[in-house]
């Protein structure tokens, strides 16, 4: 089987951090979710993988390279405008011939592997298999009603929905897709739409199956799903101390500690972790929380939140918490007076001031 990975959304609800980097590349528990999506297709035995990019190609390209260092053979497949996910697949045919494959939204994060999934389509006469799984609140999403295990109806966010079975963002289907794909219309949106695909193999007869997923999923689209992904990750990590921790620090529970990391006489309460060359001052680090790359934090509190690299985070009284705070980023109190708030902030920013 090949993998397909989409990875041309704009992520507009990201904004602002998505202005200076692909959605897909900011990371969780300080890997990116894109390097994620990989790791689970990769471990489940797919290493031939496409990757469909949008407007971000060249820096998901710069990240991802050829492969190489999953051992997978990557091909890249420009979409050259937002289409739908139906489009992605109808452009990516040349690539994936004939074969059956998977298919798999880049800004996903979900719980466990994939090769039961996989093991489960690769030998069964399923023309699709569609990854489930049981929502809250099902009118928010695309949701699936079965009838004698087989998915009779995809209804996109329906005001009294039929179960609580919602898409994922996981799919695997043979060839019979393409005759999907091509046949139907762009839908109000102007896009080719996956769930529309979907239906039209149920219409015609073919075998369209439910995986219902029973561990946790989240689409990483807001920041505040970034900061959940995050926290049901880092609680899957096995602690692993690589940097230098002081005699005055103290570490608390799943804590990582990369490489070039110092701590000093600072607290670290997991599930936490510390990236590479970031330097933790006289601090409290709370758990939930990832400190990616070459960061100072000094004299300052943070918990469940997200700091991207290069950032410094210096004698703020109050503890920063539910926060995601992007690269480059200089967070400190000025000793000048009179006090005053001074904020240079970019478009949609959003700040919690005491």
């Amino acid at each position: 089987m090949k993998g397909l990975i989409l990875s041309g959304g704009k992520g507009t609800r990201l904004q602002p951090l998505t202005y200076t980097s692909a959605k897909q590349l900011i990371p969780v528990a300080n890997r990116p979710v894109l390097f994620r999506v990989l790791d689970t297709l990769v471990a489940a035995g797919i290493t031939d993988i496409g990757i469909v990019t949008g407007d971000t190609a060249t820096e998901i390209r710069a990240a991802v390279g050829d492969g190489a260092r999953w051992n997978a053979t990557i091909t890249y497949i420009p979409q050259p405008a937002p289409l739908g996910l139906a489009h992605a697949v109808k452009i990516s045919q040349d690539y994936l011939k004939d074969e059956r494959f998977i298919m798999f939204l880049g800004d996903n994060v979900i719980q466990g592997g994939l090769a039961p999934l996989l093991r489960e389509f690769a030998t069964s006469d399923y023309n699709a298999q569609i990854v489930l799984t049981r929502v809250a609140e099902p009118q928010h999403y695309g949701v699936a009603e079965l009838k004698d295990g087989r998915i009779v109806r995809l209804i996109e966010k329906p005001q009294t929905p039929p179960s609580n079975l919602a898409l994922v963002g996981i799919y695997m289907f043979d060839s019979h897709i393409f005759e999907a794909v091509n046949a139907i219309q762009p839908s109000h949106r102007g896009e080719l739409e996956i769930t529309d695909a979907i239906q039209y193999l149920i219409e015609k007869g073919y075998h369209v199956h439910p995986y219902i997923h029973e561990g946790w999923w989240i689409d990483t689209g807001k920041p505040g799903d970034m900061i959940e992904a995050n926290s049901k990750v880092l609680e899957e990590l096995e602690p692993v101390v690589e940097g230098y921790v002081d005699r005055n620090s103290r570490l608390e529970g799943k804590v990582t500690i990369e490489k070039g990391a110092e701590i000093v006489n600072s607290r670290v309460r997991g599930p936490a972790i510390i990236g590479e060359d970031t330097r933790i001052i006289n601090a409290y680090i709370g758990p939930f929380t990832s400190i990616y790359h070459h960061c100072l934090i000094e004299s300052s509190e943070i918990e469940h939140s997200i700091i991207l690299e290069y950032s410094q985070i210096v004698d703020i009284p109050q503890r920063i918490e539910d926060s995601l705070i992007g690269r480059h980023v200089t967070l400190m109190r000025s000793p000048i007076k009179p006090k005053a708030y001074k904020l240079t902030l970019g478009d949609h920013s959003q700040v919690g001031i005491l």
